[in-house]
């Protein structure tokens, strides 16, 4: 338990040196592709989030979804990869074959669907190749391009909020 303290303690100081040469370069394009990273241990209606994308426009096909969760168990959600905390080394380096393919892919959009900081959520989001990055107001804001204020319970405000700011920056 204290080794996990001070590993968290680490990465959240690696990834606080790497934040300051953050490179803001915003493409504005249109969305297709989106990348969800999701803290179920906070938020378990994943299913009717990825729901209200597709309502809002957004092909099944073109969303990619992670999930983090405390204990790795089998599930049979339809998602890309789980991981847990782990999966995340000392140097803060990510041990996951599929987590890493997910942030070596280029999404249009990128959607930190957390609300509470856990270093390796972090991590993901910061190391992710993506343009566009989205997340809740309590999280650090250097990591995302657009933060939401409101809590990972309401989902609903959040894609309303979402797409809502997604139009006014013509990006759908």
């Amino acid at each position: 338990m204290f080794l996990n303290y001070i590993k968290e303690f680490s990465v959240k100081k690696i990834l606080k040196n790497s934040l300051q040469n953050v490179n803001s370069d915003s493409v504005s394009e249109i969305i297709k592709t989106v990348g969800v990273v999701i803290d179920q241990r906070h938020f378990s209606e994943s299913k009717s989030f990825i729901n209200e994308l597709i309502a809002n426009g957004i092909l099944k096909e073109n969303i990619d979804v992670i999930v983090y969760r405390e204990t790795l168990k089998n599930s049979t959600n339809n998602v890309r990869a789980i991981f847990s905390s782990k999966h995340l080394k000392w140097n803060g380096k990510i041990d996951n074959s599929a987590v890493n393919d997910f942030i070596d892919k280029e999404f249009d959009l990128l959607i930190s669907y957390y609300d509470i900081e856990k270093s390796i959520l972090l991590i993901v989001t910061h190391n992710s190749k993506a343009h566009f990055k989205v997340g809740f107001a309590a999280i650090d804001k250097r990591l995302n391009n657009l933060m939401i204020n409101t809590n990972a319970e309401n989902y609903k405000v959040f894609t309303h909020e979402l797409f809502r700011y997604l139009k006014i920056l013509n990006k759908i």
